[in-house]
């Protein structure tokens, strides 16, 4: 599979507890650093990929957001602002992200990866689209493994990792594979 790119959700894959903690205050696990830069020095783009329901309340703005991924070295930022009892296209499970950053980069989605934390949005979202799928244990991930597996039953992940640095040298080794055939 030749990667184009690979999307990235925030709260539970890239650091924090699975719950909102506001850019200003928000920490990295200690190895999502190195994880984007593998992508990084592999030239697959990275892009955030996130619900922010927060925005809708005032405690927090895009550009908070935005500017934290920028300064992690994301490569852009796709982010829902909208409440969950909004009935916008952008909120995931829905595909609305993913489209746009495939209409801003001319992707194939087909060709893409989405590494997630929460099956009922993430998984859902990236399958929608036909995008490759990795579900990481952090976060949210374990739980919606086995608690909360009903909810996006009928979908399996690609690939199930640990964090999000196993599922970048996964992704990386697929590729690696891919171009030694």
């Amino acid at each position: 599979m030749n990667v184009e790119a690979v999307f990235i959700d925030r709260d539970g894959t890239i650091g924090g507890t699975g719950h909102f903690i506001h850019p200003k205050d928000f920490n990295l696990y200690p190895f999502s650093k190195t994880a984007l830069e593998v992508l990084k020095d592999n030239n697959i783009k990275t892009f955030a990929c996130t619900n922010q329901n927060r925005i809708s309340r005032g405690q927090a703005t895009i550009d908070d957001f935005y500017n934290e991924f920028i300064a992690y070295g994301f490569d852009d930022a796709f982010i829902c602002p909208h409440s969950p009892n909004d009935d916008c296209d952008c909120r995931k499970p829905k595909p609305g992200l993913l489209l746009e950053a495939a209409k801003k980069y001319n992707l194939d989605l087909s060709n893409t990866v989405f590494i997630g934390d929460v099956g009922s949005t993430d998984m859902l979202a990236a399958h929608s689209v036909g995008a490759m799928k990795i579900l990481v244990r952090t976060g949210w991930g374990q739980s919606s493994l086995d608690k909360y597996r009903d909810t996006w039953v009928g979908i399996e992940p690609d690939y199930i990792a640990e964090n999000l640095l196993e599922a970048v040298n996964w992704i990386v080794k697929l590729g690696t594979a891919d171009k030694k055939q």
